[in-house]
């Protein structure tokens, strides 16, 4: 019997941080794609034993150098891979983004490990966001109502780009 159920399921916690009308972004580069430059709210993968809170300080800290301290539940989005195949992800892969807001403390240290595409860290306005390449791009209208402080919307996105 062949199974179709994911093998690997990945919860990680993302950081929505807006200071001074500035969102918290990671510039990416995929080697060998000639597209520009793709942005995403930092965060990463819950280790075993840690909570959602817990993974998002500590992947903030290792992208970024900045400290934060977890806010509210905002979205949570799914990236179910084997309906994927545009992108370069191993089929059986099934992540689960849950996403915070995030307050900086105002510690800044060096980031300690980042992310393999990671370029830099940098902050957009509204604006930029619609500009670049961020994903997942069907966030950034919430994402651009809640930098106004308006209303984030729906709070499960589903598997959305």
């Amino acid at each position: 019997m062949t199974s179709t159920e994911p093998k690997r399921f990945r919860p990680s916690a993302k950081a929505v941080v807006v200071v001074d009308g500035r969102l918290l972004v990671t510039r990416n580069r995929t080697p060998g794609d000639a597209r520009p430059d793709w942005h995403i709210v930092p965060g990463g993968g819950q280790r075993p034993g840690e909570t959602l809170h817990e993974a998002l300080v500590r992947e903030v800290a290792e992208e970024t150098g900045f400290e934060v301290v977890p806010g509210r539940l905002l979205w949570v989005r799914e990236l179910i891979a084997a309906r994927r195949t545009e992108f370069p992800f191993d089929p059986e892969d099934h992540a689960i983004e849950v996403m915070f807001a995030a307050t900086p403390t105002g510690v800044v240290s060096e980031p300690s490990e980042v992310d393999s595409y990671q370029q830099e860290v940098v902050w957009v306005t509204g604006p930029e966001l619609e500009r670049i390449r961020f994903y997942p791009a069907s966030l950034v209208p919430a994402i651009r109502r809640y930098m106004t402080g308006g209303d984030p919307g729906p709070v499960y996105l589903g598997d959305v780009d």
